[in-house]
């Protein structure tokens, strides 16, 4: 285990807080590549897109549009929806190890094209929202190494959270070797979550870039030594990293701009805390709107607020229920409903069944 002094931090959540005002660092638009790249894992696993995409509000023309968006909570319901049907351990870092270079378009060209493997760090780290983390990053030098320690959101199941960490700890260790170059190899790959247990065990890798992957550490912790990122990139380009840093700048603003009043709704929406109904006055209150307003807005957007409710709480409820932890008068109260029967005929308009034999064809 690396151990050290002089720590300091590079929080994403502070570049974040002034581009992406009143939303959690994680919690910003992606493109439709980040779950397009879901798609293709659960592909080799012989999984339907239906499957992955059933109840995130996503379709396969949205994922098709370059220029289109995801939110974040959507790309967590393909998540979710992967981890019921894939019930593996450490299948975020089986994901993870999946990425490569090309996948982070503009962002990829600009890391390949940076002077050396350290202001390729910089810049993946400045540009957190073009990869597909919903972890923090802290960067820090320990001895002759560098070491980054990711943490997943609050608020997050167990198995999501695990996801996350793994997942971004994988691509980015992928992502070093592209830049670096087939000879890099990590000093340590360790991990907070336990091992996998045997039956789990299907494709979990025992090994990263030359590295055991530990389990039941005190941080989840990528370090790799300090000489392999300082010296220069053989396709270090000056001005091509400038272009590329400028259109990453500009690719971040234009996203910010698209984040429509239908996907500002649907966000607070999916962050509503335990036992709270959606209502159309709290809504339009964050965003100083009338209720009139806001309706106008969001039928210009294609949407109504209990349309985008009834989305948001059904996702909410198959999560809930295949997680398999609360009873269904629980799930009910979770999700704001009066009472268990107010939360069965809601169940059976969207899914055609009541939770009870939802849960128990989920179970088969």
């Amino acid at each position: 285990m690396l151990k050290g002094v002089g720590v300091f931090r590079i929080w994403a959540t502070e570049q974040l807080r002034s581009a992406w005002p009143a939303m959690t660092y994680w919690n910003f638009p992606r493109g439709p590549a980040t779950v397009r790249l879901l798609l293709d894992f659960g592909e080799v696993r012989h999984i339907g897109v239906a499957a992955l995409l059933r109840g995130t509000g996503l379709s396969l023309a949205q994922l098709d549009n370059p220029e289109a968006t995801v939110s974040a909570t959507q790309e967590l319901a393909v998540v979710a929806r992967l981890l019921k049907l894939v019930p593996e351990d450490d299948l975020g870092l089986q994901v993870g190890l999946s990425y490569r270079l090309s996948a982070y378009g503009i962002l990829g060209y600009g890391l390949m094209s940076s002077a050396t493997g350290e202001a390729a760090l910089r810049l993946a780290i400045r540009f957190l929202p073009l990869t597909y983390a919903f972890t923090s990053i802290a960067h820090r030098r320990v001895g002759a190494h560098h070491a980054l320690a990711f943490e997943p959101p609050e608020g997050l199941a167990p198995a999501l959270q695990r996801f996350v960490v793994e997942r971004a700890m994988g691509a980015a260790s992928r992502l070093l070797r592209d830049v670096l170059g087939a000879s890099f190899n990590l000093a340590d790959f360790s991990l907070r979550f336990p091992a996998p247990v045997a039956a789990a065990r299907r494709g979990a890798p025992e090994r990263v870039l030359g590295t055991a992957v530990r389990h039941g550490a005190a941080e989840n912790l990528v370090a790799f030594a300090h000489e392999a990122v300082e010296q220069p990139l053989a396709q270090a380009n000056r001005a091509t990293a400038a272009m590329c840093e400028r259109m990453c700048a500009d690719l971040l603003a234009r996203r910010r701009v698209r984040l429509d009043t239908a996907a500002f709704v649907r966000e607070h929406l999916s962050l509503l805390p335990p036992g709270q109904a959606p209502a159309l006055a709290d809504a339009a209150r964050l965003l100083n709107l009338s209720e009139r307003s806001l309706k106008r807005r969001l039928q210009q957007d294609g949407a109504t607020f209990r349309g985008l409710s009834q989305a948001v709480r059904q996702a909410k409820a198959e999560q809930l229920i295949a997680e398999g932890r609360l009873s269904m008068g629980e799930i009910a109260a979770e999700l704001g409903f009066s009472d268990l029967p107010s939360f069965s005929q809601a169940f059976k308009r969207w899914r055609g069944v009541a939770p009870s034999r939802h849960a128990k064809q989920g179970s088969r």
